[in-house]
């Protein structure tokens, strides 16, 4: 058996602690199936004396994490801080420049700085894994980068943040409202005490980011995600979903096309209403879920647990594996100098339905303004619902209505018709449908 490979731990949470336990598991098992051993030699925390329910006496210390870059005794340097820019970056860094791989589950660095540091792996000939970057014990990393390699992905989508779908999914079982659900999440774990970042797609698009990348081979473009949470979802809108055969789930979305001779990619993060009958549909609680659709594949379903500390470390220890059999690709799948730019999509010709969701003072003449303004713009109604509120009289009134298929630009234009009007008493709401 080939010589050991030694990794260095930076940070000791959830994940870490589970790297630990899963090397110490299943080491006999992963040796085999490396190769060689893989050791733990060295870690790294903020609180060394911190009670992890492991051990961690036989392990070499460091207080800066970023010693263990310079370390003779690492081979690969696992970073499991996250932020994305610090001590994590740092690290990052000095792993690579001193030409030791990188295995990393943080998908905030790499969406933001992975250009950069994939540039710097190649220069070093050192490997940048980051399977558990995106939808945690899910391999859709190394199955778009490796699985559907021969194939042109027409495109990518998926459910890729739990918190998210652990809500949207108990609002549709329980009927209670989002912030309700939340506080809920929050209580059990699923949620952070600051939620921002997951209930305002943030984290699902920096991990669309990358899968975008690695789908269609162009340079990485956080910056050009659009995104919207789910916080302005209502009871009532999961209510009119499911009557007219759908649900709502969070769903990160993108493709790309060749228009004018360049390549122009959309990436979009926001609440979808699903048909019931699509696979998506089903994925309830806090799993994941990524979905490609190859041009000879056809549509490859990745399903599982998107987070927690056994699955997450069990995809990164599938990194060290593969670092440990010398299975060290691109990390893009491409060498970052053949990624290709590509211009940000205009949605505005983007064909499909939406539902419309307006909360409207209850006098006459509100729909018929709302009705013009569609009219105005373009967009043809499919069918209508005005729901009237439990209450005060003077509470507002829940209208919703499903657009026949049409240009995104149409929709966008009667909202701007819209915008301001007295009879609106909040900014209504609109997603697309799934299709």
């Amino acid at each position: 058996m080939a010589e050991t490979l030694r990794i260095a731990l930076a940070g000791l949470g959830t994940v870490g602690a589970g790297v630990i336990r899963l090397l110490g598991e299943n080491g006999g098992l992963i040796a085999q199936r490396a190769g060689r051993p893989i050791e733990i030699t060295a870690v790294s925390a903020r609180d060394r004396t911190k009670d992890r329910g492991i051990d961690i006496s036989s392990y070499a210390w460091e207080d800066d994490m970023t010693v263990l870059a310079a370390r003779e005794d690492v081979d690969v340097v696992v970073e499991l801080v996250g932020g994305s820019d610090g001590p994590a970056l740092a690290l990052a860094r000095k792993a690579l420049a001193a030409g030791k791989d990188l295995v990393t589950a943080n998908k905030a660095m790499v969406a933001h700085h992975g250009l950069e540091l994939g540039e710097l792996a190649e220069s070093q000939g050192a490997a940048m894994r980051y399977e558990a970057a995106v939808a945690g014990g899910i391999p859709a990393i190394k199955g778009l980068g490796e699985g559907a390699a021969a194939n042109r992905i027409e495109r990518i989508y998926g459910i890729l943040n739990g918190t998210c779908n652990y809500i949207l999914s108990e609002m549709e079982s329980t009927g209670r409202d989002f912030a309700d659900v939340l506080g809920e999440a929050q209580a059990l774990g699923y949620a952070e005490a600051d939620p921002t970042f997951d209930i305002e797609g943030v984290d699902a698009a920096h991990k669309l980011s990358l899968l975008a990348a690695l789908a269609f081979g162009t340079r990485l473009d956080f910056d050009a995600v659009a995104t919207t949470g789910i916080s302005r979802i209502r009871a009532a809108d999961i209510a009119q979903a499911r009557a007219l055969g759908y649900v709502i789930r969070l769903i990160g979305l993108a493709d790309c096309e060749n228009a004018d001779g360049s390549r122009h990619l959309f990436q979009r993060v926001a609440p979808y209403l699903v048909p019931v009958s699509h696979p998506l549909a089903g994925v309830g609680g806090a799993t994941n879920a990524v979905v490609a659709e190859g041009n000879y594949s056809g549509r490859l379903l990745f399903e599982g647990a998107g987070a927690g500390d056994g699955p997450t470390a069990s995809a990164v220890v599938a990194d060290l594996i593969d670092i440990a059999r010398g299975n060290v690709p691109p990390p893009f799948s491409l060498p970052v100098s053949q990624l290709e730019a590509s211009a940000p999509a205009d949605p505005g010709n983007r064909r499909n339905r939406a539902y419309l969701r307006f909360l409207v003072a209850d006098r006459p003449g509100v729909l018929a303004e709302i009705t013009a303004a569609m009219r105005d713009a373009g967009v043809s109604i499919e069918s209508m619902i005005q729901q009237g509120q439990p209450g005060d009289e003077d509470d507002p009134v829940l209208v919703a209505m499903v657009t026949h298929e049409g240009p995104e630009g149409a929709v966008e234009r009667a909202m701007e018709l819209l915008a301001g009007s007295p009879s609106l008493a909040d900014e209504p709401l609109v997603m697309r449908l799934l299709g």
